[in-house]
């Protein structure tokens, strides 16, 4: 408070800042406004007055009353404190901490602003400074239990376990025996538990479970201690006491997965790898079996034997697991034995057993061995689970027969029309599969999960507006497109952004991927208020977990392909900049008369359609209101379609911010190095993707996109004028010194090591065309030949028996609609493209990319065609049936 006031103007000033921490922001500026009619310079009255607008959304007006208040006070922690406080609302934390600091230079010994000091520099892990600011809190207040525990958990962050280790015994030293009373139990019990996890950290583990045992008493987190117990008995080595606990851990949650991993350790008989001896599949055998004997209920003991069990054993068990499950018509049966498929051999065993399964049901309407009849809805169930067998093993023929006959079986079955959905996605017809789920949807309009399945469809076969549609069923009343944005729906954003990216539309799908970056900037924010939250209500261990959590956000896998893909869209802005108006009516002066018309309405028709979409969105802004008669206040979007994001001056550049973060984050995955060695042989930058080609070369160097890569870097490394500045000069020592770390290229040409490539992978597919694109790259004129090393040379041969059923092919339907693209933009060979895309329509008929003969489009124009004609002849209406039947029309 000014220390300059009057007492009745005093009092007005403690009333605006009561005003602002009760939120009752009128009341507080009318009082600002009183005081300044008799003092209009007090600064820190008219500080305060614009902290209060910065709360009613009044941001130029609060920042230009708090900097005059500051001009007129400089001395004033309060007029620092309050531009602190400003520029902590707008996220601006190191001006905020400058802030605090001079603040506290004023008045050294301010709790509060060392209080909120200490959050911002949690949160911006200033470590260092936020052990300093707690010690300082603790000094000035030691009696409050917050900050001992504020300054233990400071040290723990900086890495110094048992430093905070230290400061929790002295705080338990400061209290009294009967501590703590009744309503602090559950605070102490969980600082106790924080301390155990803590001298677990540092190693001291027989420390930890006798300090644990002793506070038994005043844990109150029960499960929580008997976790934690058996986790320091079983790191000791007490397996026999570690046994005993897990079973009576067991006996709470007998479907708990990890409290099995847990009881398999302490008898000795768990594997990291998942294989075992025969003697030691006997021994699980036998616990397994016990086990179930005492948990009857329990799902998880029936199902965790399937993991190790071989042969007529895996076989018997599998049978008894399944039979039930059938019977009761559980729809994730498949999901839940989906992991059993990279087993060797269990596939096949699954599929003759089931095939078993369906023929007894379909003879006698039981399972094999048993009088007993089954429901009707068995058969329909076993059906399903061998449809999606079939899928998983690429024989979508099949796949398309079994879930046919189960849609005929029980045409009511939403989960049917979901499963022969994704059938049709995998087989590579979108549109038949985003009809289908759409058909699911109108199943159960009420169903969000089918809604959302359906909209993915939509998204995967490019129906992006009619995608957009259907998921603003599932939002609040208002502006809808936001309300996407809003919720944070990112798999949505992200769906749609490939699928723009797929249609060359680069300013929205940018718009959308970095829409999803702005969600995980929010998220960081969002730990802000758990700073105090979680030391004030104790919970230590979950508050670590997030910060810790919040370090490795940027790893998660919605980031890394929402970063991936806005990076790919400024390298093709990059590669292919927008045309300025100039460049539009050169060309448009070059074309015919007939095209420029076709051009002019196809002009004229977007714009009108883009002005409809505004004025419907004025419109509903207009009208907005919510059910409590508010009107609905909505930011308009000023870029909606992304344009703006188009006119990047230095596109590689903003695809730099987002590398950082990949390289930083994501070092493993192979797409972080690949698109560091795009964007950096861009930029010219030789040496960063060298580095790029070095960790691609490290992660899989068989890789067809690490090999290309290094074939290409040497290639114009090689074609680069001779060196005559010193940092040419240096950079061309660097690559001649680093060239024979490259093992492929030791002693060999850049064409002779494409050869080797060639002879170690010529059965792949993608390895071929790697090979081929090489070829081209270093001899254009051995153009033919590189185009039949893809086309001529290769089969897609059978890789696996499937049992009775047919057998699963090489070629995967991506890796080949990949192959026609580089036909088509590398090679630029249309002729070429075309034979392939015949020859991929014959492998994948039902797949719309390449206009197979049982794909939606081809039917559908096959059936209009006869209706043209007045009918079909010669038998053939029955095979038009037969194609319907296995893909919707």
């Amino acid at each position: 408070m000014g220390a300059s006031l009057p007492p009745k103007e005093a009092n007005l000033f403690k009333l605006i800042v009561k005003s602002y921490e009760t939120k009752q922001y009128k009341k507080g500026l009318k009082a600002a406004d009183a005081i300044l009619k008799k003092f209009p310079d007090h600064g820190e009255t008219l500080s305060m007055k614009g902290l209060t607008l910065n709360c009613m959304d009044r941001k130029p007006e609060a920042y230009e009353l708090v900097r005059l208040g500051l001009k007129n006070d400089l001395k004033s922690h309060v007029c620092w404190h309050v531009y602190g406080l400003l520029y902590r609302s707008d996220r601006e934390y190191r001006e905020a901490i400058k802030c605090y600091r001079n603040a506290l230079r004023i008045d050294p010994d301010n709790i509060e602003i060392l209080r909120d000091l200490s959050l911002l520099q949690a949160q911006m892990r200033d470590l260092a400074g936020f052990v300093e600011t707690r010690q300082q809190l603790l000094t000035l207040k030691p009696n409050h239990r917050m900050n001992w525990i504020g300054f233990a958990v400071s040290h723990h962050l900086n890495s110094n376990a048992s430093k905070a280790i230290d400061i929790l015994e002295a705080y338990e030293g400061t209290l009294e025996d009967d501590y703590p009373p009744e309503n602090e139990r559950c605070e102490h019990g969980e600082m106790l538990l924080y301390k155990i996890s803590l001298l677990e950290e540092c190693g001291l583990l027989e420390k930890a479970l006798k300090e644990l045992r002793k506070k038994e008493f005043k844990i109150v987190d029960r499960l929580s201690y008997k976790e934690e117990e058996v986790s320091l008995l079983v790191k000791l080595n007490s397996f026999e006491e570690g046994e005993k606990l897990y079973r009576v851990l067991l006996a709470m949650n007998p479907d708990n997965y990890k409290y099995y991993e847990g009881l398999q350790k302490c008898v000795g008989l768990h594997s990291k790898t998942g294989q075992y001896s025969s003697d030691e599949i006997d021994k699980l055998d036998a616990l397994y079996k016990s086990l179930g004997e005492q948990y009857t209920w329990s799902s998880a003991v029936k199902r965790i034997p399937l993991d190790f069990l071989v042969a007529e054993k895996f076989r018997d068990a599998a049978d008894s697991y399944i039979r039930p499950l059938l019977t009761k018509g559980v729809p994730s049966l498949f999901s839940d034995l989906s992991p059993l498929y990279d087993h060797p051999g269990k596939a096949n065993i699954l599929e003759k057993l089931v095939l078993g399964l369906e023929e007894s049901l379909k003879k006698t309407g039981g399972y094999p061995g048993k009088s007993e009849k089954e429901p009707p809805s068995t058969l329909m169930w076993t059906l399903f689970y061998l449809a999606q067998h079939y899928d998983r093993r690429g024989q979508y023929d099949v796949a398309l027969v079994k879930i046919e006959e189960a849609m005929q079986h029980t045409p009511t079955v939403i989960d049917l029309y979901s499963v022969k959905s994704k059938i049709l996605k995998h087989a590579g017809d979108f549109a038949a599969a985003a009809a289908l789920a759409d058909e699911a949807r109108c199943m159960d309009l009420a169903d969000r999960y089918v809604n959302s399945q359906c909209v993915k469809r939509m998204l995967q076969a490019d129906q992006v507006s009619l995608a957009e549609k259907t998921a603003v069923l599932f939002t609040k009343d208002g502006d809808q497109h936001n309300n996407l944005h809003d919720m944070q729906c990112m798999w949505y954003e992200l769906a749609s952004g490939e699928s723009y990216l797929r249609q060359n539309e680069v300013g929205r799908a940018l718009k959308k991927f970095l829409g999803v970056e702005k969600h995980y900037a929010d998220i960081t924010e969002d730990q802000f208020d758990f700073h105090s939250y979680c030391l004030r209500k104790m919970t230590l261990r979950a508050y670590i977990e997030m910060l810790r959590f919040q370090d490795r956000l940027h790893a998660h896998a919605y980031f890394r392909k929402a970063a991936a893909g806005a990076i790919r869209c400024y390298i093709k802005l990059y590669d292919s900049p927008p045309t300025s108006s100039t460049e539009e009516d050169d060309e448009l002066a070059k074309m015919p008369a007939s095209q420029k018309k076709k051009l002019r309405q196809k002009q004229r028709k977007a714009e009108a359609r883009a002005k409809k979409e505004a004025e419907v969105k004025n419109e509903e802004a207009n009208v907005g209101v919510s059910k409590y008669g508010k009107r609905n206040v909505k930011t308009v979007d000023p870029d909606p379609n992304g344009e703006k994001l188009l006119q990047v001056e230095d596109p590689l550049m903003e695809a730099g911010k987002y590398l950082k973060l990949l390289q930083k984050h994501s070092p493993d995955h192979l797409e972080t190095h690949l698109l560091s060695f795009e964007v950096n042989i861009r930029k010219q930058k030789i040496l960063l993707a060298l580095q790029a080609l070095k960790h691609l070369v490290q992660l899989d160097a068989e890789n067809p996109d690490s090999h290309r890569c290094l074939i290409r870097f040497f290639h114009k490394v090689a074609s680069r004028p001779v060196p005559t500045t010193d940092s040419e000069k240096l950079i061309s020592g660097v690559l001649e010194a680093e060239r024979p770390s490259f093992s492929q290229l030791h002693g060999k040409s850049l064409m002779e090591a494409n050869t080797v490539f060639f002879e170690q992978h010529k059965d792949s597919l993608m390895h071929r065309a790697a090979v081929a694109e090489m070829i081209y790259c270093l001899e254009p004129n051995k153009k033919a030949e590189a185009i039949t090393l893809i086309q001529e040379s290769l089969n897609n041969s059978p890789i696996s028996s499937n049992g009775s059923l047919g057998s699963m092919k090489e070629w995967k339907l991506k890796d080949c609609v990949a192959v026609h693209k580089i036909l088509v933009s590398t090679f630029d060979d249309r002729d070429a493209a075309l034979r392939w895309k015949k020859r991929c329509g014959e492998e994948f008929p039902y797949s719309t990319y390449f206009e197979g003969s049982l794909c939606s489009t081809q039917t559908n124009a096959a059936a209009s065609k006869a209706e043209e004609n007045g009918g079909i002849s010669n038998g053939k209406i029955e095979k038009l049936d037969a194609m319907k039947n296995l893909a919707i029309i």
